[in-house]
């Protein structure tokens, strides 16, 4: 518990030496500055608050069904909504679905109480790989339902480690986890946890939600003109280095890039590789749009509704950090392509052995795909249908939990 303690507290201490020389570190501490004026402010007296935390955007996306359920089948909860990591505060502080949004301050006890003494949550949820272990704690000797929705487990975590005594007494404190798989289950009954129940994954019903939504996008369907489209999403160098080689010597098809930085510099380094007519999407006009092969969307927001208008979804981090979200692709019934860094990515693995995704280690292989799929219609069109598929029969784990709440 001691070394738990001081490794919160150096994280605190780093967050503070790095305020002057980086972004996300000056984002954070500033947010913690206003955490409690924030909840003695906009807090209203005698309302009940259902807690939700989110490390950062991708948990904040898994846990939404969730929050807007509620929001629309029970007008008598208010929702408090907390993030960890500046990526989902500075994205997401203004989402209106929640009643208050703020950051989390860090796990110290003194905090903890501080802000459970103001935020007086009726109940709380942690989103997928949430275990902060004073919050927990707290919340447990204060009788306030916990739940973790959409959890994972494996084997290599702390919990199942001789050493992981203290983080697997952690996870006593939740009145329920609601696991993705079996397996999950499995490992947490070797180790004694039993307030396990197997839902899956609550992203299947974010997707579905995103594709009833997604915009109508005059200029992206002016520039497909039924031309074969490779979308390539969230894309990083390596990922652009493999994928506009093969668009440049391929006049058959047609390119939108949605890279995953968005800045001056990568906009350039993307440009320079390409060697047929493109355009900026905040550039782009009906009268020019048509005229380029290649569209680089350059602005936030898109992505989930321009995967629509492709054949093929590239996703990119394969190569470094790990894919990004393949599950707002294979939703619209479209094949996903992407690099070998895919092992901690469950609907990743299970894509591949259905057959409705494919993951490649170089140009020749990923060369060879797309021929086929430009080449094989049978071929794209039931990988996509598998993909879809795929996606629609593992929805509905929002409802599973909401019924066994019984809120």
């Amino acid at each position: 518990m001691l070394l738990y303690n001081l490794g919160i507290a150096l994280y605190d201490l780093a967050a503070y030496i790095l305020f002057p020389f980086s972004t996300k570190p000056r984002r954070m501490v500033k947010g913690h500055w206003v955490v409690y004026d924030i909840l003695r402010q906009q807090r209203e007296k005698g309302a009940k608050y259902i807690w939700f935390h989110a490390a950062s955007l991708g948990e904040f996306e898994q846990g939404r069904p969730m929050i807007e359920s509620i929001k629309e089948r029970h007008p008598e909860y208010k929702i408090l909504l907390t993030f960890f990591s500046p990526s989902g505060y500075e994205v997401r502080k203004g989402y209106d679905k929640a009643d208050i949004v703020c950051y989390l301050p860090f796990d110290k006890p003194r905090n903890v109480r501080k802000f459970l003494d103001l935020a007086q949550p009726c109940m709380a949820f942690f989103i997928k790989y949430e275990f902060w272990k004073n919050y927990l704690d707290e919340l447990g000797k204060r009788n306030i339902p916990t739940y973790s929705i959409s959890s994972i487990f494996r084997r290599n975590q702390i919990f199942f480690k001789w050493y992981g005594g203290l983080y697997r007494n952690v996870l006593k404190n939740f009145d329920c986890l609601y696991v993705q798989n079996e397996l999950s289950k499995r490992y947490l009954s070797k180790i004694g946890i039993e307030n396990v129940k197997i839902v899956g994954d609550t992203r299947f019903d974010r997707v579905l939600d995103i594709r009833k939504l997604a915009k109508e996008l005059p200029l992206i369907e002016k520039f497909k003109d039924d031309k074969f489209t490779i979308v390539a999403g969230s894309s990083w160098q390596p990922d652009e280095d493999l994928f506009i080689e093969y668009f440049n010597t391929h006049p058959e098809t047609k390119l939108i890039i949605a890279p995953h930085v968005i800045n001056d510099l990568h906009l350039v380094e993307i440009i320079k590789k390409l060697k047929r007519p493109y355009v900026k999407y905040s550039k782009a006009n009906m009268e020019n749009i048509s005229k380029a092969d290649c569209v680089i969307i350059d602005c936030f927001g898109l992505l989930s509704s321009i995967y629509r208008y492709g054949e093929v979804a590239y996703i990119g981090g394969g190569f470094g950090v790990g894919i990004h979200n393949i599950l707002e692709a294979a939703v619209y019934g479209m094949p996903v392509v992407f690099g070998p860094k895919f092992d901690k990515f469950k609907e990743a693995k299970e894509l591949i052995a259905n057959k409705g995704g494919y993951t490649i280690k170089n140009y020749e292989q990923m060369s060879t795909l797309f021929d086929r799929f430009i080449t094989d219609k049978e071929f794209l069109k039931a990988t996509g249908n598998i993909a879809g598929n795929y996606v629609s029969s593992n929805a509905g784990a929002t409802e599973k939990i909401l019924k066994d709440l019984n809120l």
